[in-house]
């Protein structure tokens, strides 16, 4: 659930019983006043561009960026700041304490459950966004908000749908990352993006940036899934508009405070990446395939260690079998199909694909017997024919009967 605050209003912690609207600052230099439309019922005027901010806990950065859109873009080009905000201290008042000085509209969508992390925080804003420029940028000071003018000017220029600030071009810098830990970072998952899509990433030097403008009309926000803080992979991958192009850019020091970067968003990184390469069925095929093969490190293990213990290898092999299938379970959850898990209950999808698994296992023997006794195959091919032949038949049984959604029914995990 999310709320959306803006100025004036006695207090911009609102319930989920509090109705949400949009209201703007009247401002000396005649920006268009925003309102809430049940109060005045008007479609408030569009600006030139929406830039959207995500934060989390920045309240020491917001009077500092909003000085520095004040300085660089207004007398340049007519704007509108949207903060979409998952803090859990006073930045949402911050926000509205500073954007009374500002000579431009200043929104907060405040969100109570921050569904996808900072990507999720995007989406959103860009759903609220009233131009047909949206730029997007971090709420640190990082991103140098005299640049907002150029991104425009050159996707204009250039008819295109998405301009990229880049760190990565002559004239860019990456030179506010802190430390040689998060540059060498920085440059694996850079180079790690642009292998695993050498076509969608075509012309994007710097995919890990957060500081880009696209226009409105090249998001398809319906095909979106965020997942962390990378949201331009996302929108470059599912939804890549007609064109892009790029302008450099310093990174910048961080004003205040520290950076939100962590293990936990490196790995939920990695999910994503994972989710964006198994989109296709095809690729999600290979994927279960290579999951699977994964599972016969724990199957092997358990079996040794059952058959040391003394138990016969017959029931040993048996309950091992549950080991690689619990191991290939828990990896497809998480990395095939981490956006169908809603559809049924974690225990509904365990049991139903420990049965596919281990029906997997009963089928493969008779198939083998037809191949040998009525093809007359040899037991080697007969054997490699009936696992591809399981194999397809299990990962089309997974997709179809565990994962699939049901229709007319909603019911979350």
């Amino acid at each position: 659930m999310s709320h959306e605050y803006t100025a004036p209003v006695p207090d911009v912690r609102a319930t989920a019983s509090e109705p949400k609207g949009r209201v703007g600052l009247s401002t000396p230099t005649g920006a268009p006043r925003r309102r809430a439309a049940a109060q005045e019922g008007v479609i408030p005027e569009p600006g030139a561009v929406t830039i959207v901010v995500p934060t989390y806990n920045e309240s020491a950065n917001i009077r500092q960026l909003l000085h520095q859109i004040t300085e660089s873009v207004p007398s340049r080009l007519p704007c509108e700041v949207v903060f979409v905000d998952d803090s859990t201290d006073d930045t949402p008042e911050v926000i509205y304490e500073a954007a009374k000085d500002c000579p431009f509209p200043v929104t907060v969508l405040h969100r109570d459950e921050p569904v996808g992390g900072l990507g999720g925080a995007v989406v959103e804003g860009m759903k609220a966004a009233g131009s047909d420029w949206v730029v997007v940028m971090d709420g640190d000071c990082q991103h140098p908000p005299s640049l907002v003018p150029e991104l425009v000017a050159t996707g204009e220029r250039a008819n295109a749908g998405l301009v990229v600030a880049s760190r990565y071009i002559k004239g860019g810098s990456r030179a506010g990352l802190a430390g040689s830990y998060r540059v060498a970072v920085s440059r694996a998952a850079t180079w790690l993006t642009k292998s695993l899509f050498p076509r969608r990433l075509h012309g994007i030097s710097d995919p890990m940036s957060g500081f880009f403008a696209i226009r409105r009309s090249d998001i398809t926000a319906d095909v979106l899934k965020p997942l962390g803080y990378k949201i331009l992979l996302e929108l470059a991958v599912r939804s890549r508009p007609r064109a892009v192009t790029e302008v450099p850019f310093v990174f910048q020091d961080r004003y205040a405070g520290e950076s939100k970067s962590s293990a936990q968003e490196g790995l939920r990184f990695l999910r994503h990446l994972v989710g964006l390469r198994t989109a296709s069925p095809v690729a999600r095929m290979v994927g279960f395939g290579l999951i699977g093969a994964t599972g016969f490190v724990p199957n092997l293990l358990g079996l040794y260690v059952l058959t040391v213990l003394g138990m016969h290898y017959v029931p040993a092999e048996i309950l091992a079998n549950q080991l690689g299938v619990a191991w290939n379970f828990l990896l497809i959850e998480h990395l095939l199909f981490r956006d169908r898990r809603r559809h049924r209950r974690w225990w509904d999808r365990a049991g139903r694909f420990a049965l596919l698994a281990n029906a997997d296992l009963v089928l493969r023997i008779p198939l083998i017997a037809l191949f040998v006794h009525r093809f007359e195959m040899g037991a080697l091919s007969a054997t490699a024919l009936a696992l591809v032949t399981t194999f397809v038949l299990r990962f089309a049984g997974t997709e179809a009967l565990v994962y699939l959604p049901r229709r007319n029914r909603s019911r979350t995990a």
